[in-house]
Order: C-alpha cells, then sequence, then structure tokens
C-alpha cells in the first residue's frame, strides 16, 4: 500500500513541532496550509512556513480555505489524512469529509475540559494544576469530535502560560509520534467526550488583562502569570496612564482598600482579599522596572491620583 497523503494545517510551536514530527517519519505531506504573520502581533514561535520550504512542500496562506475554490483544490489534492495543529481558523465540514483515513486537531487541553481558543492562558488564568495536549476526530462542533490520545502536563503554582505552553508543545508532539502509525493504518482510537465535563472559552484580547483590584490577590496573580510576556500582559490604570505589571507575588498577611499601596519596599498594592506584592512592571512605552527600586515613584503617582485608596 502507498503511503497515505496528509494536509497539513498549522501555525505556531505546536504546529512546527508536529510538521517536523511528521516530516521526521518520512510521512508524505501534499501541502501545508498556514496563516501570514499578523505585523501588530508579537512573533515569539517558530515559523510552519519556513520549516515546510525547507522540505520542498507547497505552502498556502489563504484568508480561508472555507471557498469553493479552495474546497476543490485540497479535493484535487486527495489527501488520505487531514492533520490541524494549532491552525487558527475553522475548516468547514465539506473539506474534513475528503479524506477517507480522517480528519484530526491538536488541542492545548484535556479534553473535554478548555475547548475553544487559548485554552493553556485560561487554565493557568483558573489555576489549574495541569493541562494538556489532545488529538481527537475532527467534527463540525470545535474541539468536541472523539478522543484519539492524551497526554497530560503540570501547571506549577508560579508557572506562567508560556512555560506551560512548552511543556504543552513537547507534549503534543509525543501524542502524534504514537499515534501516527494507527492513524495511517485506519486504526485511530475513538473515545467519546463526556459533554457533562465539557467546558468551552473563547479568545482572549489584551483589553481582557485589566486587573480588577476587588479580586483576591491569588486571582491577580493568576491574571498576570496566564498573560504575562510574550503574551500583552496584564494592566491597570494610574491618572490617566497604563501601568503593566509583568510579574507579582500574592501576599495574604497585609490588608487595605483594593487598590491603595500599602507598602511601598516591598511595593504591595491591596486587594479584595490579601495583597499583590509588584515585583516587575511597565509604564506603557517605557522600560520594565522592578518594583522595590522603584516602589517610591510609583506611590507618589498614586498618591498624586488617588490621595488614600488608589484605582490601580
Amino acid at each position: 500500500m502507498s503511503e497515505p497523503g496528509i494536509v497539513v494545517f498549522a501555525y505556531h510551536d505546536v504546529g512546527y513541532e508536529c510538521l517536523d514530527a511528521l516530516i521526521s517519519r518520512g510521512c508524505r505531506v501534499l501541502a501545508v496550509f498556514t496563516h501570514q504573520d499578523n505585523p501588530e502581533e508579537r512573533i515569539w514561535f517558530k515559523s510552519v512556513a519556513e520549516l515546510a520550504r525547507q522540505h520542498h512542500i507547497p505552502v498556502h496562506t489563504p484568508d480561508s480555505v472555507n471557498t469553493p475554490e479552495w474546497v476543490a483544490r485540497i479535493r484535487e489534492l486527495a489527501p488520505d489524512i487531514i492533520f490541524s495543529f494549532y491552525y487558527r481558523n475553522m475548516i468547514c465540514q465539506e473539506i474534513l469529509d475528503i479524506p477517507r483515513l480522517g480528519a484530526f486537531n491538536m488541542h492545548g487541553s484535556l479534553l473535554p475540559k478548555y475547548r475553544g481558543r487559548v485554552p493553556i492562558n485560561w487554565a493557568v488564568l483558573h489555576g489549574e494544576t495541569e493541562t494538556g495536549a489532545t488529538l481527537h476526530w475532527m467534527v463540525k462542533r470545535p474541539d468536541a469530535g472523539d478522543i484519539v490520545d492524551q497526554e497530560a502536563v503540570p501547571i506549577g503554582p508560579r508557572d506562567t502560560a508560556q512555560e506551560v505552553f512548552i511543556r504543552a508543545t513537547v507534549a503534543a508532539r509525543k501524542v502524534l509520534e504514537r499515534s501516527i502509525d494507527a492513524i495511517k493504518a485506519g486504526r485511530a482510537s475513538r473515545h467519546p467526550q463526556d459533554e457533562m465535563k465539557a467546558s468551552y472559552f473563547g479568545g482572549r484580547k489584551p483589553e481582557d488583562g485589566r486587573i480588577d483590584w476587588y479580586a483576591s490577590a491569588q486571582k491577580i496573580f493568576n491574571l498576570i502569570r496566564a498573560v504575562t510576556h510574550p503574551y500583552p500582559g496584564a494592566f491597570t490604570d494610574v491618572g490617566g496612564r497604563q501601568l503593566l505589571v509583568w510579574r507579582a507575588e500574592p501576599r495574604m498577611d497585609c490588608v487595605g482598600t483594593p487598590g491603595q499601596v500599602v507598602s511601598v519596599a516591598p511595593l504591595r498594592v491591596a486587594s479584595g482579599q490579601g495583597c499583590l506584592e509588584i515585583l516587575n512592571w511597565q509604564w506603557h512605552g517605557g522600560p520594565e522596572q522592578e518594583g522595590a527600586t522603584h516602589g517610591l515613584r510609583l506611590n507618589q503617582v498614586l498618591s498624586d491620583t488617588a490621595p488614600r485608596a488608589a484605582s490601580v
């Protein structure tokens, strides 16, 4: 039997690693569909397009693959398998029905939990202690198809989303490598998801990083580590200026009015429960600072704008 033909939809580090895994195993990749990098987005991850071109695999970057023209072109490729590895757009059912051996997606969570967009960021924000990578059959509903295989990774109490994402990328490659032979042979596992345990989350925008000082210090801390570098960051408004908080620690042994600076060295701001000790921060457009070194200056700004209870 000839080697099955594969069409890959991929982006980001998970896309890169999973495509590299297919190439390393000698799989017959017919084409790669990926995205043009957004000039307004910080590109900190590897390029799927560059990897494909290095191996002389045709690369396509349409705004949508769901047009009649692209559906026809994919049908002409006659793939036996379709893979989606962190591709950001939905793929229509007409395309999913083309491959005789199935269409499969790699998702960055332990499905059925955290279906939808940026699942690792959401898991860190909600204080989860583990997440993972799941390979599943693709169906019309996002991330709802039968599970082929999955691998868990831990989330430490101070891990950032990027640190967890690196582990999940390793797990994704591992899951694909141990599943690919069965998929190519038409023997991929199918384990239905438990809809009673399913959860779904949408995409996040920079504005979603706004700090609510009436939340607990632990919740604010989780937000900060979920959106810190290389993501847009958690922020608050101070006297008409935006202050970004990149690193902090929750402290439960102090109290104050939410948003009030209760200590300068260390720099601590009261929340709805406990205080947040700010370790690294930055005025929008300025250099990143350390709280203990520049706390007095920050305190003065807060005092000028809100003498007792700062709306940090």
